[in-house]
């Protein structure tokens, strides 16, 4: 069995930070075997954008930071990003035709294979995770 593969980071709970996990996912994934333009990469960078992005607009507390943790063990991808808001769990919506936001987690719902919330370890909030099942 071979060793699972991870990536952590602690990042600004701002658009900015969300926009360079996004971008640091995609490129761990393709270091990883996941090519850019593959159906893996681009799924769990699309889920690590909703994610990341729901971490600062819903989970944000000022001074804080949110964690994200991408790993890959047996077949599954795995995106995890932590805030310190436990008291606002996610879920998904139902955005009215001309709503600009509330889709987030249904894309996810749609993406990923299996998605929770889970205390945060070591400190008050939430991760939410999504699991996608690789190919083969």
């Amino acid at each position: 069995m071979e060793a699972p593969l991870e990536f952590a980071m602690q990042f600004t709970s701002t658009p900015r930070g969300a926009r360079l996990a996004r971008r640091l996912v995609s490129h761990r994934l393709n270091e990883w075997g996941h090519p850019y333009d593959s159906s893996a990469n681009e799924t769990a960078t699309l889920i690590a954008a909703e994610l990341t992005a729901n971490a600062v607009r819903h989970g944000h507390v000022p001074g804080r930071d949110f964690h994200l943790r991408i790993s890959e063990a047996e077949g599954v991808l795995r995106v995890e990003v932590g805030d310190t808001r436990g008291e606002r769990l996610p879920a998904p919506g139902t955005p009215g035709p001309e709503g600009e936001s509330g889709r987030g987690l249904l894309l996810v719902e749609t993406l990923a294979d299996d998605w929770g919330v889970a205390p945060r370890p070591g400190g008050p909030g939430k991760v939410v995770w999504a699991q996608v099942r690789l190919p083969g």
